[in-house]
Protein backbone atom coordinates (compact mmCIF):
# COMPACT_ATOMS: atom_id res chain seq x y z
CA UNK A 1 0.00 0.00 0.00
CA UNK A 2 2.91 2.39 0.73
CA UNK A 3 4.50 2.20 -2.92
CA UNK A 4 0.72 3.14 -4.03
CA UNK A 5 0.26 5.92 -1.91
CA UNK A 6 3.66 7.43 -2.72
CA UNK A 7 2.62 7.44 -6.26
CA UNK A 8 -0.42 9.76 -5.00
CA UNK A 9 2.53 12.36 -4.59
CA UNK A 10 3.02 12.94 -8.28
CA UNK A 11 -0.97 13.81 -8.78
CA UNK A 12 -1.80 16.63 -9.63
CA UNK A 13 -2.61 18.26 -6.08
CA UNK A 14 -5.74 20.62 -7.45
CA UNK A 15 -5.96 24.16 -9.93
CA UNK A 16 -7.58 27.67 -8.79
CA UNK A 17 -11.22 27.42 -9.98
CA UNK A 18 -11.56 30.53 -12.34
CA UNK A 19 -15.24 31.40 -11.88
CA UNK A 20 -15.25 35.30 -11.83
CA UNK A 21 -17.11 34.91 -8.10
CA UNK A 22 -15.46 32.30 -6.49
CA UNK A 23 -12.10 32.33 -7.85
CA UNK A 24 -9.92 32.35 -4.42
CA UNK A 25 -11.52 29.11 -3.24
CA UNK A 26 -9.88 26.67 -5.00
CA UNK A 27 -6.45 26.86 -3.47
CA UNK A 28 -7.55 26.23 0.55
CA UNK A 29 -9.42 22.89 -1.12
CA UNK A 30 -6.63 21.91 -3.58
CA UNK A 31 -6.41 18.84 -1.21
CA UNK A 32 -9.58 17.33 -1.94
CA UNK A 33 -8.13 15.66 -5.21
CA UNK A 34 -5.27 13.65 -3.57
CA UNK A 35 -7.91 12.77 -0.54
CA UNK A 36 -10.40 11.75 -2.56
CA UNK A 37 -8.17 9.50 -4.41
CA UNK A 38 -6.78 8.03 -1.33
CA UNK A 39 -10.32 7.08 0.81
CA UNK A 40 -11.48 5.57 -2.48
CA UNK A 41 -8.61 3.56 -2.49
CA UNK A 42 -9.27 2.59 1.02
CA UNK A 43 -12.69 1.72 0.48
CA UNK A 44 -11.30 -0.62 -2.63
CA UNK A 45 -8.88 -2.06 -0.31
CA UNK A 46 -11.09 -3.00 2.77
CA UNK A 47 -13.81 -4.54 0.41
CA UNK A 48 -10.94 -6.43 -1.08
CA UNK A 49 -10.19 -8.60 1.76
CA UNK A 50 -12.94 -10.78 1.06
CA UNK A 51 -11.43 -11.75 -2.82
CA UNK A 52 -8.64 -13.02 -0.80
CA UNK A 53 -10.42 -15.13 1.42
CA UNK A 54 -11.85 -18.02 -1.30
CA UNK A 55 -8.68 -19.29 -2.03
CA UNK A 56 -6.70 -19.81 1.60
CA UNK A 57 -10.43 -20.66 3.16
CA UNK A 58 -11.42 -23.65 0.60
CA UNK A 59 -8.58 -26.52 2.16
CA UNK A 60 -9.94 -25.48 5.92
CA UNK A 61 -13.62 -25.88 5.10
CA UNK A 62 -12.84 -28.75 3.15
CA UNK A 63 -10.83 -30.21 6.23
CA UNK A 64 -13.64 -29.39 8.86
CA UNK A 65 -16.76 -29.76 6.90
CA UNK A 66 -16.06 -32.03 4.74
CA UNK A 67 -17.83 -29.94 1.49
CA UNK A 68 -16.36 -30.96 -1.90
CA UNK A 69 -14.58 -28.17 -3.56
CA UNK A 70 -17.17 -27.68 -6.36
CA UNK A 71 -19.63 -27.17 -2.89
CA UNK A 72 -17.18 -24.28 -1.58
CA UNK A 73 -16.55 -22.79 -5.32
CA UNK A 74 -20.59 -22.80 -6.01
CA UNK A 75 -20.59 -20.24 -3.24
CA UNK A 76 -17.76 -18.42 -4.28
CA UNK A 77 -19.16 -18.64 -7.96
CA UNK A 78 -22.57 -17.06 -6.92
CA UNK A 79 -20.56 -13.97 -4.91
CA UNK A 80 -18.90 -13.36 -8.31
CA UNK A 81 -22.03 -13.43 -9.81
CA UNK A 82 -23.72 -11.16 -7.67
CA UNK A 83 -20.55 -9.20 -7.45
CA UNK A 84 -20.96 -8.09 -10.94
CA UNK A 85 -24.89 -7.93 -11.47
CA UNK A 86 -25.08 -5.27 -8.56
CA UNK A 87 -22.21 -3.31 -9.71
CA UNK A 88 -24.14 -1.74 -12.37
CA UNK A 89 -27.50 -0.70 -10.28
CA UNK A 90 -24.78 0.30 -7.59
CA UNK A 91 -23.56 2.65 -9.89
CA UNK A 92 -27.08 4.14 -10.56
CA UNK A 93 -27.82 4.06 -6.66
CA UNK A 94 -24.55 6.38 -6.35
CA UNK A 95 -25.77 9.04 -8.82
CA UNK A 96 -29.08 8.97 -6.87
CA UNK A 97 -28.19 8.98 -3.31
CA UNK A 98 -24.69 9.75 -3.12
CA UNK A 99 -21.22 8.04 -3.80
CA UNK A 100 -19.98 7.88 0.37
CA UNK A 101 -23.49 7.06 1.92
CA UNK A 102 -23.87 3.83 -0.80
CA UNK A 103 -20.49 3.11 -0.04
CA UNK A 104 -20.43 2.96 3.04
CA UNK A 105 -23.55 0.59 3.57
CA UNK A 106 -22.14 -2.03 1.07
CA UNK A 107 -18.52 -2.08 3.67
CA UNK A 108 -20.99 -2.44 6.57
CA UNK A 109 -23.07 -5.36 4.79
CA UNK A 110 -19.44 -6.66 3.86
CA UNK A 111 -18.41 -6.60 7.80
CA UNK A 112 -21.85 -8.12 9.04
CA UNK A 113 -21.79 -11.07 6.51
CA UNK A 114 -18.03 -11.81 7.42
CA UNK A 115 -19.10 -11.79 11.21
CA UNK A 116 -21.66 -13.94 10.65
CA UNK A 117 -19.73 -16.29 8.24
CA UNK A 118 -18.23 -18.00 11.64
CA UNK A 119 -21.42 -19.61 12.66
CA UNK A 120 -21.61 -21.31 9.19
CA UNK A 121 -22.57 -25.59 9.75
CA UNK A 122 -24.50 -25.76 6.34
CA UNK A 123 -23.50 -25.53 2.70
CA UNK A 124 -26.28 -23.22 2.22
CA UNK A 125 -25.57 -20.77 5.01
CA UNK A 126 -22.50 -20.22 3.42
CA UNK A 127 -23.82 -19.46 -0.11
CA UNK A 128 -26.23 -17.08 1.37
CA UNK A 129 -23.84 -14.99 3.61
CA UNK A 130 -20.30 -15.39 1.00
CA UNK A 131 -22.88 -15.40 -2.02
CA UNK A 132 -25.86 -13.15 -1.62
CA UNK A 133 -24.39 -11.04 1.67
CA UNK A 134 -21.29 -10.38 0.88
CA UNK A 135 -21.45 -10.56 -3.08
CA UNK A 136 -23.81 -7.55 -2.92
CA UNK A 137 -21.36 -5.55 -1.01
CA UNK A 138 -18.86 -6.04 -2.71
CA UNK A 139 -20.35 -5.40 -5.80
CA UNK A 140 -20.90 -2.13 -4.65
CA UNK A 141 -17.42 -1.13 -3.97
CA UNK A 142 -15.23 -2.14 -6.85
CA UNK A 143 -14.32 -1.09 -10.48
CA UNK A 144 -17.08 0.51 -11.50
CA UNK A 145 -16.78 2.86 -8.12
CA UNK A 146 -13.50 3.90 -9.17
CA UNK A 147 -14.57 4.65 -12.61
CA UNK A 148 -17.40 6.99 -11.15
CA UNK A 149 -15.00 8.70 -8.77
CA UNK A 150 -12.45 9.15 -11.38
CA UNK A 151 -14.65 10.21 -13.91
CA UNK A 152 -16.16 12.91 -11.66
CA UNK A 153 -13.19 14.09 -9.85
CA UNK A 154 -10.74 13.76 -12.62
CA UNK A 155 -10.66 15.30 -16.64
CA UNK A 156 -7.12 14.68 -17.35
CA UNK A 157 -4.90 11.96 -15.40
CA UNK A 158 -7.62 9.56 -15.34
CA UNK A 159 -6.11 6.86 -16.98
CA UNK A 160 -3.42 7.15 -14.30
CA UNK A 161 -6.10 7.74 -10.93
CA UNK A 162 -8.26 4.43 -12.70
CA UNK A 163 -4.84 2.47 -12.59
CA UNK A 164 -4.29 3.78 -8.54
CA UNK A 165 -7.65 2.86 -7.60
CA UNK A 166 -7.67 -0.62 -9.57
CA UNK A 167 -4.54 -1.25 -7.78
CA UNK A 168 -6.42 -1.30 -4.96
CA UNK A 169 -7.65 -5.07 -5.24
CA UNK A 170 -4.16 -5.73 -5.52
CA UNK A 171 -2.77 -4.15 -2.88
CA UNK A 172 -5.68 -5.66 -0.50
CA UNK A 173 -4.44 -9.12 -1.71
CA UNK A 174 -0.71 -8.61 -0.76
CA UNK A 175 -2.08 -7.21 2.51
CA UNK A 176 -4.78 -9.63 3.53
CA UNK A 177 -3.59 -13.04 1.47
CA UNK A 178 -0.53 -13.74 3.59
CA UNK A 179 -2.46 -12.55 6.85
CA UNK A 180 -5.84 -14.76 6.31
CA UNK A 181 -3.67 -17.73 5.46
CA UNK A 182 -1.15 -17.59 8.67
CA UNK A 183 -4.82 -17.21 10.41
CA UNK A 184 -6.16 -20.43 8.91
CA UNK A 185 -2.97 -22.31 9.16
CA UNK A 186 -1.93 -21.53 12.95
CA UNK A 187 -5.88 -20.79 14.15
CA UNK A 188 -9.09 -21.22 12.19
CA UNK A 189 -10.47 -20.04 9.10
CA UNK A 190 -13.17 -18.30 12.10
CA UNK A 191 -9.77 -16.03 13.15
CA UNK A 192 -9.42 -14.74 9.43
CA UNK A 193 -13.23 -14.22 8.34
CA UNK A 194 -13.14 -12.34 11.50
CA UNK A 195 -10.13 -9.97 10.03
CA UNK A 196 -12.18 -9.08 7.11
CA UNK A 197 -15.19 -7.95 9.02
CA UNK A 198 -12.80 -5.87 11.29
CA UNK A 199 -11.21 -4.06 7.71
CA UNK A 200 -14.47 -3.91 6.31
CA UNK A 201 -16.20 -2.15 9.31
CA UNK A 202 -13.46 0.58 10.10
CA UNK A 203 -13.52 1.83 6.42
CA UNK A 204 -16.87 2.40 6.42
CA UNK A 205 -16.78 5.95 8.76
CA UNK A 206 -14.12 6.70 7.03
CA UNK A 207 -15.81 6.63 3.44
CA UNK A 208 -18.54 8.31 5.12
CA UNK A 209 -17.00 11.03 6.25
CA UNK A 210 -14.90 11.99 3.87
CA UNK A 211 -15.22 10.94 0.48
CA UNK A 212 -17.09 13.40 -1.22
CA UNK A 213 -19.36 12.93 -4.09
CA UNK A 214 -18.51 15.79 -6.50
CA UNK A 215 -15.94 18.31 -6.94
CA UNK A 216 -18.66 20.46 -6.85
CA UNK A 217 -19.83 20.12 -3.59
CA UNK A 218 -16.39 21.17 -2.30
CA UNK A 219 -16.41 24.41 -4.45
CA UNK A 220 -14.25 22.75 -6.94
CA UNK A 221 -14.14 21.27 -10.58
CA UNK A 222 -13.00 18.14 -12.27
CA UNK A 223 -8.84 18.32 -12.42
CA UNK A 224 -7.93 19.53 -15.84
CA UNK A 225 -12.18 20.54 -16.90
CA UNK A 226 -12.84 24.31 -18.66
CA UNK A 227 -14.19 25.76 -15.42
CA UNK A 228 -16.34 27.86 -18.04
CA UNK A 229 -17.87 23.95 -18.95
CA UNK A 230 -18.96 22.84 -15.45
CA UNK A 231 -21.80 21.36 -14.75
CA UNK A 232 -23.55 19.15 -12.60
CA UNK A 233 -24.94 16.14 -13.00
CA UNK A 234 -28.78 15.78 -12.35
CA UNK A 235 -29.22 12.46 -9.61
CA UNK A 236 -31.36 9.68 -11.39
CA UNK A 237 -34.58 9.97 -9.70
CA UNK A 238 -35.11 6.39 -10.85
CA UNK A 239 -31.51 3.68 -10.34
CA UNK A 240 -32.86 0.96 -11.59
CA UNK A 241 -34.51 2.05 -14.51
CA UNK A 242 -31.25 4.42 -14.70
CA UNK A 243 -29.42 0.99 -14.91
CA UNK A 244 -31.56 -0.92 -17.23
CA UNK A 245 -32.10 2.27 -19.62
CA UNK A 246 -27.85 2.29 -19.98
CA UNK A 247 -27.94 -1.78 -20.69
CA UNK A 248 -30.73 -1.41 -23.11
CA UNK A 249 -28.60 1.65 -25.04
CA UNK A 250 -25.32 0.12 -24.96
CA UNK A 251 -26.86 -3.21 -26.12
CA UNK A 252 -27.69 -1.17 -29.52
CA UNK A 253 -23.78 -1.25 -29.53
CA UNK A 254 -21.44 -3.59 -31.74
CA UNK A 255 -18.46 -2.28 -29.35
CA UNK A 256 -20.41 -2.86 -26.04
CA UNK A 257 -20.74 -6.45 -26.43
CA UNK A 258 -17.09 -6.69 -27.72
CA UNK A 259 -15.82 -5.02 -24.46
CA UNK A 260 -18.31 -7.63 -21.86
CA UNK A 261 -17.32 -10.63 -23.68
CA UNK A 262 -13.39 -9.50 -23.22
CA UNK A 263 -13.82 -8.55 -19.89
CA UNK A 264 -15.56 -12.02 -19.18
CA UNK A 265 -12.47 -13.40 -20.06
CA UNK A 266 -10.33 -11.25 -17.89
CA UNK A 267 -12.69 -12.23 -14.93
CA UNK A 268 -12.48 -16.04 -15.55
CA UNK A 269 -8.47 -15.73 -15.65
CA UNK A 270 -8.01 -13.82 -12.75
CA UNK A 271 -10.00 -13.72 -9.73
CA UNK A 272 -12.28 -16.94 -11.15
CA UNK A 273 -9.53 -18.97 -11.69
CA UNK A 274 -6.36 -18.05 -10.06
CA UNK A 275 -7.51 -16.01 -7.64
CA UNK A 276 -10.30 -18.74 -6.55
CA UNK A 277 -7.85 -22.07 -7.13
CA UNK A 278 -4.07 -21.08 -7.12
CA UNK A 279 -3.87 -21.82 -3.60
CA UNK A 280 -5.67 -25.37 -3.61
CA UNK A 281 -3.96 -26.07 -6.66
CA UNK A 282 -0.27 -25.31 -5.91
CA UNK A 283 -0.93 -27.60 -2.67
CA UNK A 284 -2.03 -30.57 -4.57
CA UNK A 285 1.55 -30.00 -6.24
CA UNK A 286 2.48 -30.65 -2.67
CA UNK A 287 3.14 -26.89 -1.75
CA UNK A 288 2.30 -25.57 1.58
CA UNK A 289 -1.09 -23.54 1.33
CA UNK A 290 1.15 -20.38 3.25
CA UNK A 291 3.38 -20.42 0.58
CA UNK A 292 0.98 -20.20 -2.14
CA UNK A 293 -0.49 -17.79 -0.61
CA UNK A 294 2.11 -15.96 0.04
CA UNK A 295 2.65 -16.44 -4.03
CA UNK A 296 -0.31 -14.82 -4.75
CA UNK A 297 0.33 -12.27 -2.18
CA UNK A 298 3.41 -11.37 -4.46
CA UNK A 299 1.44 -11.57 -7.52
CA UNK A 300 -0.16 -8.28 -5.85
CA UNK A 301 3.00 -6.14 -5.42
CA UNK A 302 3.79 -6.69 -9.33
CA UNK A 303 -0.21 -6.17 -9.80
CA UNK A 304 -0.13 -2.83 -8.34
CA UNK A 305 3.06 -1.61 -10.77
CA UNK A 306 1.46 -3.02 -13.86
CA UNK A 307 -1.66 -1.53 -13.16
CA UNK A 308 -0.07 1.81 -12.88
CA UNK A 309 1.83 1.42 -15.69
CA UNK A 310 -1.15 0.09 -17.47
CA UNK A 311 -3.06 3.90 -16.43
CA UNK A 312 -0.44 5.75 -17.59
CA UNK A 313 0.11 3.90 -20.96
CA UNK A 314 -3.80 4.43 -21.28
CA UNK A 315 -4.17 8.14 -21.40
CA UNK A 316 -0.81 7.54 -24.69
CA UNK A 317 -1.74 4.91 -26.27
CA UNK A 318 -4.58 3.25 -28.34
CA UNK A 319 -6.27 0.89 -25.48
CA UNK A 320 -6.85 -1.76 -27.83
CA UNK A 321 -3.65 -2.48 -28.49
CA UNK A 322 -2.72 -2.86 -24.64
CA UNK A 323 -5.73 -5.47 -24.27
CA UNK A 324 -4.54 -7.33 -27.18
CA UNK A 325 -1.34 -7.14 -25.82
CA UNK A 326 -2.52 -8.27 -21.92
CA UNK A 327 -4.54 -11.11 -23.04
CA UNK A 328 -2.54 -12.56 -24.91
CA UNK A 329 0.57 -12.84 -22.90
CA UNK A 330 -1.26 -14.13 -19.92
CA UNK A 331 -2.95 -16.92 -22.60
CA UNK A 332 0.71 -17.58 -22.74
CA UNK A 333 1.75 -17.35 -19.12
CA UNK A 334 -1.31 -19.36 -17.84
CA UNK A 335 -0.77 -22.47 -20.76
CA UNK A 336 2.83 -23.06 -19.12
CA UNK A 337 1.52 -23.25 -15.55
CA UNK A 338 0.74 -26.54 -14.54
CA UNK A 339 4.88 -27.27 -15.84
CA UNK A 340 6.04 -25.03 -13.27
CA UNK A 341 3.87 -26.14 -10.47
CA UNK A 342 5.75 -27.98 -7.47
CA UNK A 343 6.26 -29.41 -3.63
CA UNK A 344 9.09 -26.13 -3.90
CA UNK A 345 9.13 -22.69 -5.80
CA UNK A 346 11.33 -22.85 -9.06
CA UNK A 347 12.93 -19.97 -11.18
CA UNK A 348 10.35 -20.61 -13.64
CA UNK A 349 7.38 -20.03 -11.43
CA UNK A 350 9.06 -17.37 -10.23
CA UNK A 351 9.10 -15.97 -13.47
CA UNK A 352 5.29 -16.47 -14.08
CA UNK A 353 4.05 -14.78 -10.78
CA UNK A 354 5.96 -11.50 -11.59
CA UNK A 355 4.75 -12.09 -15.35
CA UNK A 356 1.65 -12.93 -14.42
CA UNK A 357 1.51 -10.32 -11.63
CA UNK A 358 2.11 -7.50 -14.13
CA UNK A 359 -0.34 -8.44 -16.16
CA UNK A 360 -3.12 -9.32 -13.62
CA UNK A 361 -5.72 -6.10 -13.44
CA UNK A 362 -4.07 -4.30 -16.04
CA UNK A 363 -7.09 -4.36 -18.40
CA UNK A 364 -9.14 -2.55 -16.51
CA UNK A 365 -7.98 1.26 -17.36
CA UNK A 366 -8.16 0.77 -20.98
CA UNK A 367 -11.54 -1.70 -20.84
CA UNK A 368 -12.75 1.93 -18.54
CA UNK A 369 -11.32 4.28 -21.13
CA UNK A 370 -13.03 2.77 -23.78
CA UNK A 371 -16.51 2.85 -21.99
CA UNK A 372 -16.18 6.40 -21.59
CA UNK A 373 -15.06 7.05 -24.93
CA UNK A 374 -18.26 5.37 -26.55
CA UNK A 375 -20.90 6.31 -24.04
CA UNK A 376 -19.96 9.05 -22.63
CA UNK A 377 -21.52 10.59 -19.62
CA UNK A 378 -23.39 6.76 -19.12
CA UNK A 379 -19.70 5.55 -19.10
CA UNK A 380 -19.40 4.20 -15.21
CA UNK A 381 -22.83 2.81 -15.41
CA UNK A 382 -22.43 1.20 -18.41
CA UNK A 383 -19.15 0.08 -17.39
CA UNK A 384 -20.63 -1.62 -14.22
CA UNK A 385 -22.41 -3.62 -17.12
CA UNK A 386 -19.09 -4.42 -18.72
CA UNK A 387 -17.46 -5.43 -15.14
CA UNK A 388 -21.02 -7.61 -14.63
CA UNK A 389 -19.78 -9.63 -17.72
CA UNK A 390 -16.24 -10.00 -16.04
CA UNK A 391 -18.09 -11.14 -12.87
CA UNK A 392 -20.09 -14.40 -14.91
CA UNK A 393 -17.33 -15.19 -16.17
CA UNK A 394 -15.41 -15.19 -12.80
CA UNK A 395 -18.56 -16.90 -11.89
CA UNK A 396 -18.44 -19.62 -14.43
CA UNK A 397 -14.34 -20.20 -14.28
CA UNK A 398 -14.24 -20.68 -9.96
CA UNK A 399 -17.59 -23.16 -10.46
CA UNK A 400 -15.77 -25.04 -13.42
CA UNK A 401 -12.84 -25.21 -12.42
CA UNK A 402 -14.10 -26.69 -9.05
CA UNK A 403 -15.89 -29.18 -10.81
CA UNK A 404 -12.66 -30.57 -12.73
CA UNK A 405 -10.68 -30.97 -9.88
CA UNK A 406 -13.38 -33.51 -8.63
CA UNK A 407 -14.22 -34.95 -11.49
CA UNK A 408 -10.24 -35.10 -13.11
CA UNK A 409 -8.57 -35.10 -9.80
CA UNK A 410 -6.36 -32.16 -10.96
CA UNK A 411 -6.50 -28.28 -12.29
CA UNK A 412 -4.68 -28.63 -15.36
CA UNK A 413 -7.68 -28.92 -17.81
CA UNK A 414 -8.76 -25.16 -15.97
CA UNK A 415 -5.69 -23.80 -17.05
CA UNK A 416 -5.52 -24.72 -20.16
CA UNK A 417 -9.19 -23.40 -20.71
CA UNK A 418 -8.05 -20.57 -19.44
CA UNK A 419 -5.53 -20.04 -22.22
CA UNK A 420 -7.31 -20.65 -24.91
CA UNK A 421 -9.86 -17.93 -23.33
CA UNK A 422 -7.40 -15.82 -23.34
CA UNK A 423 -6.63 -15.93 -27.07
CA UNK A 424 -10.64 -15.43 -27.76
CA UNK A 425 -10.05 -12.33 -25.81
CA UNK A 426 -7.34 -10.78 -27.80
CA UNK A 427 -9.04 -11.74 -31.06
CA UNK A 428 -12.16 -9.96 -29.52
CA UNK A 429 -10.44 -6.78 -28.71
CA UNK A 430 -9.03 -6.26 -32.22
CA UNK A 431 -12.81 -5.66 -33.77
CA UNK A 432 -13.39 -3.22 -31.02
CA UNK A 433 -13.22 0.36 -32.87
CA UNK A 434 -12.21 3.99 -31.70
CA UNK A 435 -14.29 6.69 -31.32
CA UNK A 436 -13.36 9.74 -33.44
CA UNK A 437 -13.34 11.78 -29.58
CA UNK A 438 -10.64 8.73 -28.36
CA UNK A 439 -8.28 8.89 -31.15
CA UNK A 440 -7.88 12.95 -30.17
CA UNK A 441 -7.31 12.75 -26.71
CA UNK A 442 -4.86 9.93 -27.42
CA UNK A 443 -3.39 12.41 -29.97
CA UNK A 444 -3.38 15.15 -27.42
CA UNK A 445 -1.95 13.32 -24.80
CA UNK A 446 0.97 11.43 -26.47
Amino acid sequence: MAKTLHILAFLPIGRRVSHRKNGLMAQRHSFWFPLTVVVAFVALLAAAGFRSAPGVLMDPLHSEFGWSHGTISGAVSLNLLLFGLFSPFATSLMERFGVHRVAAVALAVVGIGSALSVFVSEPWQLWVLWGLLIGAGTGAVSMPFAALVSGRWFTQRRGLVSGVLTAASSTGQLVFLPLLAHLANRHSWQAASLVIAAAAVLAAPVVFLLLKDRPQDVGLVSYGQNPDSSRDTVAAARPALTALGSLRLAGKSREFWLLAGTFAVCGATTVGLVGTHFVPSAHDHGMPATTAASLLALVGIFDIIGTLASGWLTDRIDPRILLVAYYGLRGVSLLLLPMMMGPVVEPPLWAFIVFYGLDWVATVPPTMALCREHFGDSGPVVFGWVFASHQVGAGVAAAGAGMIRDTTGSYDGAWFSAAALCGVGALLCLCIRRSRVGREVVGAQS
